[in-house]
This record gives structure tokens, C-alpha cells and sequence, in this order.
């Protein structure tokens, strides 16, 4: 069962063609890793996917909502779709355990015995037992990070975007943070689409890997094959360059 579906997506900045002709369905639970060059178009894919970016031609329907449709209502549609960015966007002024609570009592009316329930699971889950206190100046850039992944989680989406979440980090911080999104993404019923530079990660847990270019998708198969027999001559390039450095 389909949980996005694009068909002849067309997306631009003026004159500038950002993504063409995407055609693109990712079913529930799978996990979908976008790779290519940078300015290929991955990052403006996942955007419009949770109505950050909106598309000029062509249909786009997330989780039955026709994001095409301009009278869809983007906030219902942004309950079932949780989105962690490249920065964290925590509130400087309120702890590590507000910061994950906020989304969920504003949204989801939830009572506050419940909502600390949920957001101490979450915090567990993503490694920050003990951290709840903490103010985000209190924390590490992969620490962060793992909150941003808790407060998206705290929602329970049914479908989770990753736009380079550990680009804006410090090396040694990275495994964490992927090991924490390799654990969502494990998770049998979450559909995530993940954008990433880092490869080692994405051939350990997509299902797909969708290679772009020129906002086009040029490959589109299942990890293993992607790795080892690219398709694509842009692709066999593009890895070869990433595997001899």
C-alpha cells in the first residue's frame, strides 16, 4: 500500500526546472535513501512532500492527501509526517523535555500525564536518559540532533523525512545520530525517506535507493544492486568518485 505517490511532479524557482517529471511511489513501512550530487534536487523532493515546497505540474498524494489539491489542509496533513532538517530548531529557551512535549500539546491536545509519558519513551529511544533538564546550550550538536528525531517522533507519524541530518555536524557525532535513525527506520510500520551523503549508512538500511541528478531521478532499485551494478552511467560516476575518496 502506497504512502507517497508522485506522478509528473514538476517543481521550479522562476525559471530554474528543480525537479522533472518525477515519477515516484514509496510504499508504507519501506525505507527510501535519496542520494546524488548536491543541487540534484533531494532535498526540494522530501520538502514538498510535507507541503515545505510546493509543486507546480503533476499530482502528489502523501498518506491520501493530494498535496496537488489546493484546498487540502497541509496542518492534518503534517501530523502523519514528521521531518528532521540538516540544523536542529530547538527552542533556546525551553529544556530538552519541553522541547519534544511542546508539538504534542499544541497539536494533538494531549493531557500532560500522557505527553511526559510519551516524551520520556521517545528520549529513551534516541539514547537521552538523563538529559530531560538540560537547556539545548547544555548539549552536544549529535545530542541535538537525537531531540529534533525525539520531538518529530513524540507526534507518531507514520512517515518520517530526513533532510541531511548529520551535515551539520562534528564527525564523531554522525554514528549516533544514524545509528538513532537506522532505529526508526526499523521500526516495521514507519516509512521514511532519508536524503544522505553518508553511503556506508544508506546501503546498510534502504530498501531503495533512488539516485538524482538535474532533478531527475536516473535510478531507482533496491540497495544491493544500486551498490554493486549501478545502472546508470551518472551513477557508476558519482560512486566511484565517493568510493576512491
Amino acid at each position: 500500500m502506497s504512502m507517497i505517490e508522485f506522478h509528473g511532479v514538476q517543481k521550479y524557482y522562476g525559471k530554474f526546472h528543480a525537479l522533472r517529471d518525477i515519477d515516484l511511489t514509496i510504499n508504507k513501512g519501506e525505507t527510501v535513501v535519496l542520494i546524488g550530487p548536491s543541487g540534484s534536487g533531494k532535498s526540494t523532493l522530501v520538502r514538498t512532500v510535507n507541503g515545505l515546497e510546493d509543486i507546480q505540474e503533476g499530482k502528489l498524494v502523501v498518506n491520501g492527501h493530494d498535496l496537488s489539491n489546493p484546498k487540502t489542509n497541509i496542518n492534518i496533513l503534517r501530523k502523519d509526517v514528521g521531518m528532521v532538517f540538516q540544523h536542529f530548531y530547538l527552542y533556546q529557551n525551553k529544556n530538552v523535555l519541553e522541547n519534544v512535549m511542546l508539538a504534542p500539546r499544541i497539536v494533538l491536545k494531549l493531557n500532560e500525564e500522557e505527553n511526559k509519558k510519551r516524551a520520556a519513551e521517545m528520549l529513551n529511544m534516541v539514547g537521552l536518559v538523563g538529559k530531560e533538564k538540560n537547556m539545548p546550550s547544555q548539549i552536544s550538536g549529535g545530542q541535538a540532533q537525537r531531540v529534533a528525531i525525539a520531538r518529530s517522533l513524540a507526534m507518531k507519524p507514520k512517515c518520517m523525512l530526513f533532510d541531511e541530518p548529520t551535515s551539520a555536524l562534528d564527525p564523531e557525532m554522525i554514528d549516533d545520530v544514524l545509528q538513532v535513525i537506522k532505529k526508526v527506520a526499523e521500526q516495521g510500520d514507519m516509512t521514511s525517506l532519508i536524503v544522505t551523503h553518508e553511503m556506508g549508512f544508506a546501503k546498510e538500511v534502504a530498501d531503495r535507493v533512488i539516485f538524482m541528478d538535474d532533478g531527475k531521478i536516473l535510478e531507482d532499485t533496491d540497495s544491493k544492486s544500486f551498490f554493486e551494478n549501478p545502472q546508470n552511467e551518472r551513477a557508476k560516476k558519482f560512486l566511484s568518485k565517493i568510493i576512491s575518496h
